[in-house]
């Protein structure tokens, strides 16, 4: 979302309060991600997040990572008609499992939406939803996460 996430601890004067600039703007922007065990990355930004965007975010993982079995949430959008019936026409090499119902400590990529939240949003401004997007392609396109899936998915959680 276009506006600023102060979370960032600072050192001031003592009585003084820091001023966050916002821009009171609502816009969004959706990103879909996929790390592979070994460890390549593919994030797309789209405008919307829905159906037809995951499916062309499924022709884009088909395209350039070959057969894939793929975790995914149960959004709605991860599970429409469509999405279904190009899984079934793609069977052979696109195949989505779903995480448990309320598991997101199971999903790699959300350490890498924590990160980039972090990274991108928290006491930063954005004169513009522009460059606010650009910014987060960028950092989506350049950053490599280094995360051990099975690790990830064996690590103890409190």
């Amino acid at each position: 979302m276009h506006d600023v996430i102060v979370k960032r601890k600072l050192w001031l004067p003592k009585g003084v309060r820091p001023v966050a600039t916002v821009t009171g703007s609502h816009q969004r922007t959706c990103v879909f991600g996929t790390l592979t065990v070994d460890k390549k990355q593919l994030f797309r930004q789209y405008n919307l997040f829905n159906q037809n965007t995951f499916l062309d975010y499924l022709k884009h993982i088909k395209k350039r990572l070959g057969k894939v079995v793929m975790f995914t949430d149960r959004a709605r959008q991860h599970q429409s008609n469509k999405v279904k019936e190009y899984l079934k026409a793609n069977r052979d090499s696109v195949r989505l499992l779903y995480f448990p119902k309320g598991s997101p400590e199971f999903n790699a990529v959300e350490e890498c939406w924590r990160q980039g939240k972090y990274d991108l949003l928290v006491s930063k401004y954005y004169p513009g939803f522009d460059d606010l997007k650009s910014s987060i392609s960028k950092y989506y396109r350049t950053r490599r996460f280094n995360l051990d899936i099975v690790k990830y998915l064996l690590r103890k959680v409190n």
